[in-house]
């Protein structure tokens, strides 16, 4: 009775961790996968889980409160990495969203089906060809192999330091900025030149209204720009893999 009551608490503290990670991790998170996929995904888990590991902590020695700061513990372990993990993902999105803005579609919105949230058309599409990349490569089972490991550095009630985990979080914020500008910075850099262009062309011509006559170029070339650049998106895959693996703290 023990020995199952143990197991018990063991597949607890592992849904705990698991759920807590997909509820922040991306493509897991998403409201477009039902939550009854997404609870029956993490029961799995945390089944195949607790049956390749031994539960360290005695769970019918525990009081109420320490049953409860335990769970903390494992909740504010998986948000940790989940958010970490979503941070870097989301690169694509903001480096689309700076391609954007120079073209003018800043205020252009429209219903992401993946997040339900509003975003822009030009963002969207770069981040479903980077997804369906993702997913072609079998990336959403290095989600699956994070968790897992996670056990084996920080069994069931231990995690890393507070520290440790905030550095994480906060380095991944800087490295999502630092990386979206990276993917952004060839066509960013076209649009510089276009920019000079039709400055020495206002100084040529100044009865031309360079106004009108910018707008339809910076769109038509950033989305040029932008169809050019689809295919090596796929390169951000391999980064970001690398990015995951330095800043997870696992």
């Amino acid at each position: 009775m023990e020995i199952f009551a143990g197991k018990i608490f063991g597949f607890i503290m592992i849904m705990t961790r698991v759920g807590a990670f997909f509820a922040a991790a991306p493509i897991f998170s998403w409201d477009s996968i039902p939550n009854r996929t997404k609870v029956t995904v993490a029961i799995f888990m945390s089944l195949f889980i607790s049956s390749t590991i031994v539960c360290p902590i005695d769970g019918a020695s525990l009081s109420l409160i320490e049953v409860i700061i335990i769970m903390s513990m494992e909740i504010l372990y998986g948000l940790a990495m989940g958010f970490i993990a979503e941070f870097l993902f989301a690169s694509v999105k903001l480096g689309a969203r700076f391609i954007e803005r120079q073209m003018g579609l800043s205020m252009a919105n429209v219903l992401n089906p993946l997040s339900g949230e509003q975003g822009q058309p030009v963002g969207m599409i770069m981040e479903m060809v980077f997804i369906l990349y993702f997913l072609s490569i079998n990336g959403h089972h290095m989600f699956l192999m994070i968790i897992s490991k996670s056990y084996s550095s920080f069994p069931i009630g231990s995690i890393p330091s507070i520290g440790t985990l905030t550095e994480g979080v906060t380095v991944a914020g800087s490295t999502m900025l630092l990386l979206g500008l990276k993917m952004s910075t060839p066509i960013l850099a076209v649009f510089l030149l276009i920019m000079v262009a039709l400055a020495v062309m206002a100084r040529i011509a100044p009865e031309t209204n360079i106004l009108f006559l910018s707008m339809p170029i910076r769109i038509g070339a950033g989305l040029l720009m932008a169809g050019l650049y689809l295919p090596f998106i796929s390169n951000f895959a391999q980064e970001y893999a690398k990015w995951v693996d330095k800043l997870l703290p696992i």
